[in-house]
């Protein structure tokens, strides 16, 4: 999970107009994705008036179906997260306050940070012919092993429970979401979780960055470029940094591998205070 953005979120000169964006939003339709139906069908409307989802293989079945109660403790987290225009304009980082309004609504309830790691161990089997005193020819088995040490080496989720995992990008480098696509499917393949969550940024918060004007520094006072000139709050949401767009591009390409995975974007409708 990462909400700061380092050099790009924070300090970066990525704009949300430059030509990044427009690569990324050309991949953002979700072609490889369930029918709406399917999301629409076990979603409350109000939750997709204020996220997008988007589930691919089956991800939204797995949790409605064979994971109620957490499925129902993630759409109730998500309907009690909000954040203010005052959140999106301060630094990020460590500093950063979305990590916490997730963290107070899920440690509580046992959904931990989770790490994996382990050890691979193949067996190879053949069955040889070998030539008897008799003359004759035998087949007979053969097999020898290969163990790998930490073919898994330490692969981090921020949120684990039972079957589920769940993880938030809100402003990093965009290839964080290979590390958690990649993650996900690591857990996945060993049995661990069956489906994972992955909530990032709407591309509709653009909109309202633009209109936020300038951005904070850590003492809450308008952040300067080195020039002088005040930094505006879109200047730290570039379009190389994790957002949807982003994201359905890499699941459309099957990066998540065969883990079900339900994309969620925040959307103005959980700013507490916008009515634009």
């Amino acid at each position: 999970m990462n909400f700061g953005g380092g050099a790009l979120g924070d300090d970066g000169d990525l704009s949300l107009q430059d030509e990044s964006s427009i690569e990324a939003a050309a991949g953002a339709t979700a072609t490889g994705a369930d029918p709406d139906a399917l999301v629409r069908s076990r979603v409350p409307r109000h939750l997709l008036a204020k996220y997008e989802m988007y589930s691919y293989r089956g991800a939204i079945v797995v949790l409605a179906e064979k994971w109620p109660g957490l499925f129902k403790e993630l759409l109730e987290a998500l309907d009690r997260f909000e954040i203010s225009t005052a959140i999106i304009r301060k630094p990020g980082g460590n500093e950063s306050e979305i990590p916490k309004l997730f963290s107070e609504l899920l440690r509580p309830i046992g959904w931990h940070e989770t790490v994996i790691s382990g050890d691979l161990d193949v067996t190879l089997a053949w069955k040889q012919l070998v030539r008897q005193p008799n003359g004759k020819m035998r087949s007979e088995k053969k097999s020898r092993n290969i163990l790998k040490r930490r073919f898994l080496d330490g692969h981090k989720i921020d949120y684990v429970k039972d079957g589920v995992a769940f993880d938030l990008e809100w402003n990093s480098k965009d290839q964080t979401f290979d590390r958690d696509l990649y993650a996900f499917n690591a857990f996945s393949l060993c049995g661990v979780i069956d489906a994972g969550v992955l909530v990032t940024r709407s591309d509709q918060l653009n909109e309202v960055f633009r209109k936020l004007g300038p951005a904070l520094d850590l003492l809450g006072e308008v952040a300067k470029k080195p020039n002088g000139e005040p930094r505006m709050v879109y200047e730290k949401y570039g379009a190389s940094t994790t957002w949807m767009g982003k994201l359905l591009y890499r699941l459309n390409a099957g990066r998540n591998g065969s883990c079900p995975v339900l994309a969620i974007g925040i959307k103005p409708g959980c700013i507490s205070d916008w009515n634009a």
